[in-house]
C-alpha cells in the first residue's frame, strides 16, 4: 500500500516595535505564507496580543492550511522572555511586564506555544538556515533599532540562568558616553545602533552644512543609515568621518565579544548590513589587527547574515526544535 509523505509545518511570529511579522515555515525551512500587522505598542497588551493571533492565524489561511496543520507556533519577542514560565517579563520598548503571552497564543490557536527574546530567535534561524549554518557556536548581531545579539553554542541558545543573557548591546565601549535607554552610559547599543548611526548623521549635518549629507537627506526626505555612507563614497569628508567613527565603535563592540566567546562566527545583519563589503572590509581589516585571538589559525569568521528580515519568523517557527 502506497502512503503519501506528509509535510509537517510550524508557524513563526516576529514581535517588533512596529511589526508584527508571521510565516509558515516547512521542514527545509522555508517560509511558504507571511503575514504582516502593525504591533501598534502604545495600546494595552491585551490588543497586542489579539494582533498577535490574528497574524498568525491570517499566515496560516495565506499557505492554504489550517491550524490542524501546524505542530507548534513560536514567538520571538524583544525583551526578557522566561521560557518556564511563558511570560514576557520585561520588554521596555513595548512597555511590557509580565505578559502571558505564551498561554495567550496557546490558548487562542489550540496548538503548542514556545517563546523565546527575538534576537535569539533570529540568531537561530542563521544558524539553521542561514549565513552561520554548519557552524559549533555562533553569535549574530543585528544593527536595528536597538543592538540586538543571539549567542548558539552547541545548537543550543544561550541566555543565562535568568533568560536575560545575550544583551550584548548593553555592555558599555564608553564609560560615561551616550546615554542609553536601559539607564547607563555608553552602551554599545548607543553607539552602533541604525538609530545611533542616524543621530550622529544628524548631529554631522548640523555642524556641516555644506555637506553632501544635506542634500542626500532633502532628497531622501530624512536622514537615515544610508546617508553617510552614501556621501562617503561620493567623497565627502563629513559622511566618511560619520562613517569611519561608526566602523571604529562597531569594530570594539564585536572585539569584546569575540575575545568572551570566540565563536566559530560571528554574523552582522540588519538595516546597516546593507552597506555589504563597505561596512565589511574596513570593519574586518579593523578586528584582525585588534582581537587577542590575532595569531590564531582558527579565528571567529566575520560574515553578513543571508535571512534578512526573515531570520527572524524562521528562528521562530524553530522554537518547538529547541524546546518541546
Amino acid at each position: 500500500m502506497r502512503t503519501e509523505l506528509i509535510m509537517k509545518y510550524s508557524l513563526g511570529i516576529d514581535i517588533g516595535g512596529t511589526n508584527i511579522a508571521a510565516g509558515v515555515v516547512d521542514e527545509g525551512y522555508n517560509i511558504i505564507s507571511k503575514s504582516k500587522v502593525k504591533t501598534n505598542s502604545g495600546r494595552g497588551y491585551e490588543e497586542v496580543l489579539r494582533d498577535i493571533v490574528f497574524a498568525g492565524e491570517l499566515a496560516v489561511r495565506e499557505a492554504e492550511l489550517s491550524m490542524r496543520d501546524i505542530e507548534w507556533v513560536g514567538m520571538g519577542c524583544p525583551g526578557t522572555c522566561n521560557i518556564e514560565s511563558g511570560l514576557v517579563e520585561y520588554a521596555n520598548n513595548l512597555k511590557w511586564e509580565n505578559v502571558p503571552l505564551q498561554k495567550y497564543v496557546k490558548d487562542a490557536l489550540g496548538i503548542p506555544a514556545y517563546i523565546e527574546n527575538d534576537a535569539n530567535a533570529a540568531a537561530l534561524g542563521e544558524f539553521y538556515a542561514g549565513a552561520a549554518k554548519g557552524a559549533k557556536s555562533a553569535i549574530v548581531i543585528t544593527l536595528g533599532t536597538g543592538l540586538g545579539a543571539g549567542i548558539i553554542i552547541d545548537g543550543k541558545i544561550f541566555s543565562g540562568s535568568n533568560y536575560a543573557g545575550a544583551e550584548i548591546g548593553h555592555t558599555v565601549i564608553n564609560v560615561d558616553g551616550e546615554q542609553c535607554t536601559c539607564g547607563r552610559k555608553g552602551c554599545f547599543e548607543t553607539y552602533c545602533s541604525a538609530t545611533a548611526l542616524v543621530k550622529f548623521t544628524k548631529r554631522a549635518i548640523e555642524q556641516n552644512p555644506d555637506s553632501l549629507m544635506v542634500k542626500l537627506a532633502e532628497k531622501e526626505g530624512k536622514v537615515s543609515g544610508r546617508t553617510a555612507f552614501n556621501a562617503a563614497r561620493q567623497g565627502d569628508r563629513a559622511g566618511q568621518e560619520i562613517v569611519d567613527y561608526f566602523i571604529k565603535n562597531l569594530a570594539c563592540g564585536i572585539i569584546n565579544t569575540i575575545n568572551v566567546f570566540q565563536p566559530n562566527i560571528l554574523c552582522i545583519g540588519g538595516g546597516v548590513s546593507n552597506e555589504g563589503d563597505n561596512l565589511l572590509n574596513p570593519l574586518k581589516e579593523r578586528i584582525s589587527k585588534e582581537v587577542y585571538s590575532k595569531n590564531s589559525d582558527s579565528n571567529t569568521e566575520i560574515v553578513l547574515c543571508k535571512l534578512g528580515n526573515n531570520s527572524g519568523i524562521i528562528g521562530a517557527a524553530l522554537l518547538g526544535r529547541q524546546y518541546k
